[in-house]
């Protein structure tokens, strides 16, 4: 995916770096250059704070994501995701954390959350990393429930596991 916009912005890298942030916090850019998450602006300002780049760049990156038909339809699309993670033990949930040894390979998610499943487990929540953005893609479960530690090594067994951290 993020090929797919990159070239883009492949002689204009600090705005490739907006952009990027923009995907990556899946933050929408309205028709009117308007920088959203759901109804909530976000000053191009504080965009170009946190991306380390001047506002002009991400005045820059908005327009030609908005001159450009097919960037265009992907950030006026953009939706957040909101996560369970870091709050799951306030709602007594647990989470599981696997880290493939090769994210491209097919049947990740599949092989562990049929893992999970047999052990009668609820998935409250499953969050995958694209390998093509995140530079150690994992892929986060949030389980209701105990995890039983017969499943850690279940999971651990699985091919092109790296490693799994329960929580």
């Amino acid at each position: 995916m993020w090929s797919q916009i990159k070239v883009f912005f492949k002689d204009l890298p600090a705005q490739q770096r907006v952009a990027r942030l923009l995907f990556e916090r899946g933050f929408q850019v309205r028709g009117d250059g308007k920088v959203v998450s759901g109804g909530i602006e976000i000053p191009h300002t504080q965009i170009a704070k946190e991306a380390g780049v001047e506002r002009r760049a991400v005045d820059s990156t908005v327009q030609t994501i908005l001159s450009e038909t097919e960037l265009k339809r992907i950030y006026m699309n953009l939706r957040q995701v909101y996560s369970l993670q870091e709050v799951a033990r306030e709602f007594n949930l647990s989470v599981i954390v696997f880290v493939p040894k090769d994210a491209s390979q097919t049947g990740i998610i599949a092989n562990v959350t049929k893992k999970v499943s047999e052990k009668g487990l609820s998935i409250r929540q499953a969050l995958a990393e694209d390998p093509s953005i995140s530079a150690h893609p994992t892929l986060t479960l949030i389980i209701e429930g105990d995890i039983p530690s017969e499943l850690i090594g279940e999971i651990r067994r699985l091919p092109g596991t790296r490693s799994i951290t329960v929580y």
